[in-house]
Formats: structure tokens, sequence, C-alpha cells
């Protein structure tokens, strides 16, 4: 989707998101009609995330915060037991807030505050319940997301969140609903021509 109209630049139906070779075949087309993208907003996907910078070297990945924020609050529950999932809770309601180089610098001010405090003990401690699992998982996307996550910043024409293509694949899942009995074949057809006449 183009961020700057929020209109389907491409679409396929049954594409895995994490085989290399079908995302390789998704975006080859795209690339013979001249495409080259700035920058893509994605949710985390390694495979996508890969394939992006093989196929266009300079291209800035921008991280979903949108997805950083509800994965985190999911992983840190809505309402954690110990001090550390709470504070790093606390962290992940405020990604989605960053409208500023002084807030961005603020915010990662308190994750280096958070990991100095708990993070070495978290990574650390042997224990593997689910709950601490979670949390570990949480602390790990965050690092992982950071150096991706505030390019919007530099350049307003970044989304900073997927929100619009969900919405489309939304729409597009309520109609898709009243067809599922198509074959594959009609299938295929019934999406090509979905994405041609509801590009928006």
């Amino acid at each position: 989707m183009d961020a700057g109209n929020n209109s389907i630049i491409h679409g396929q139906y049954g594409l895995r998101e994490n085989s290399e070779k079908q995302l390789r075949s998704f975006f080859k087309p795209l690339i013979a009609r001249g495409l080259n993208p700035v920058s893509c907003t994605v949710d985390g996907n390694p495979q996508a995330i890969r394939v992006l910078k093989a196929l266009w070297p300079e291209i800035i990945i921008q991280r979903c915060v949108v997805h950083i924020q509800r994965q985190g609050l999911m992983w840190c529950r809505r309402y954690p037991k110990t001090v550390y999932a709470r504070k790093l809770r606390d962290i992940f309601l405020r990604v989605t807030n960053i409208r500023s180089k002084e807030e961005e610098n603020k915010l990662l001010e308190a994750i280096c505050q958070w990991e100095e405090q708990y993070g070495q003990y978290i990574e650390r401690k042997p224990e593997r319940g689910r709950v601490f699992s979670d949390i570990k998982r949480a602390r790990s996307m965050l690092i992982k997301a950071l150096p991706n996550m505030f390019h919007y910043l530099d350049d307003p024409n970044i989304s900073f969140t997927t929100n619009c293509l969900e919405g489309y694949f939304s729409r597009l899942k309520g109609h898709y609903r009243q067809h599922r009995g198509l074959r594959k074949r009609k299938l295929d057809n019934y999406f090509n021509w979905y994405f041609f006449f509801r590009p928006k």
C-alpha cells in the first residue's frame, strides 16, 4: 500500500509471509515496474524485512509502532504483578505517542533506565515460566525494534503504522466471507479484481 494516498500498489492471494521464495516472486514484478521505495513500514516479520533489504539495499525499514505496542502489552499482561513488568508495560504504552525528537529521547532514556535496573537480571534469570518467558520476549522485541522505530520523525512521509493496510484487509475479509466457496483459480481472479476495483 502507498502510505501517501492509502491505495493498494499490489496484492496477491495465498502469499506466505515466511517464504523467501514467495516474497521475492511477489516483489519482483514491482521492481520490473520501476518501484524503488524510500521506506517500507512493516509489522516486524523478519523474513519480509530480509527480502526487502536484499531487493532494495537502501530502503528504510520502519517498524509499525502499533504492532510493537500491541504485542508488548500482550506479553506484559494487563495487570502485571512484578515491578519490572509494570514499568515495561508503561514504556509500551508510550511508544505510539512519540511525535518529536525530544519525546523520543525521553522514551529512550526510560528504556535505558529500565534496562540498567532489570534487563541483565531478566536475561540471566533461568526461570522458564510462561509469564516470565513473555517478559523476556517483550524485552527482546523492544531492543531489536528500537533502531527502526522512529524514522518517521525524520521524514513525515514515512508512516509509523500499518493501520490503513490492516483496515483494508479487514474490509477485504468481510467481502471474502461471502465467497468462501470459490475454487482456487476463481479465488485468484476474485482477489485480483477486488484489488483493481477497490484500491482503497
